[in-house]
């Protein structure tokens, strides 16, 4: 059923300033919108990271029902005082060029030493739309997981990935227990609970 046509539609961009240019791009906007009950609302200033849009996949080998999963250091949940070896699934940023299904399979080799098969798209959405602009493509994609372990990454970029496999039952525990806590892996292994099935006969297997 679709959500009534009351959402506010206008925004004025009255200045855009770039006050970071490192490896995040950091914005400062001052800007107004219009609000829902009329007219436009005050002038607010907010900074905006431009991440640019990342592509993620979930690597799934449906025979062993298991996926491959990868562990690597997280300067912003160290920062934040999380533990800063997240388990997560592949991902990187697609760059200009690009399609999100390149991306997915070159980072699969990279990031975990595997080729992927058949690729399919579960969704895509924002992370932080308040702060950045960052806008996730992410995927399932078949794998076979035999020879899916070690040390990989590109050491170039600084990346040291450990890589290994989760049953799906393993994966529902570590996200019942609280051990996954970053968005696009609770969004991946959520998806496959619910859709696991459905993808096995697709897939036909």
């Amino acid at each position: 059923m679709p959500l009534p046509d009351t959402t506010p539609t206008r925004v004025e961009l009255l200045a855009r300033e770039r006050v970071a240019n490192g490896y995040c791009k950091v914005d400062k906007l001052t800007l107004r919108h219009e609000q829902y009950a009329g007219g436009m609302g005050p002038e607010i200033v907010r900074e905006v990271v431009e991440r640019g849009n990342a592509a993620a996949v979930l690597l799934y080998d449906p025979v062993r029902e298991c996926c491959v999963m990868i562990e690597q250091f997280r300067p912003g949940a160290w920062l934040a005082d999380q533990a800063p070896w997240m388990l997560e699934i592949v991902a990187g940023i697609i760059e200009p060029g690009e399609t999100a299904e390149t991306v997915c399979r070159r980072e699969a080799e990279e990031e975990a030493g595997v080729r992927i098969g058949e690729l399919q798209k579960i969704m895509s959405y924002m992370v932080t739309p308040g702060v950045c602009t960052e806008t996730i493509d992410l995927f399932v994609g078949r794998v076979d997981a035999s020879e899916a372990h070690g040390l990989h990454g590109v050491a170039a970029e600084g990346e040291d990935i450990r890589v290994f496999t989760m049953t799906v039952d393993e994966l529902q525990w570590a996200l019942e227990t609280g051990k996954v806590n970053n968005v696009t892996t609770i969004i991946a292994i959520q998806w496959l609970l619910l859709n696991r099935d459905r993808l096995h006969q697709q897939w036909g297997c």
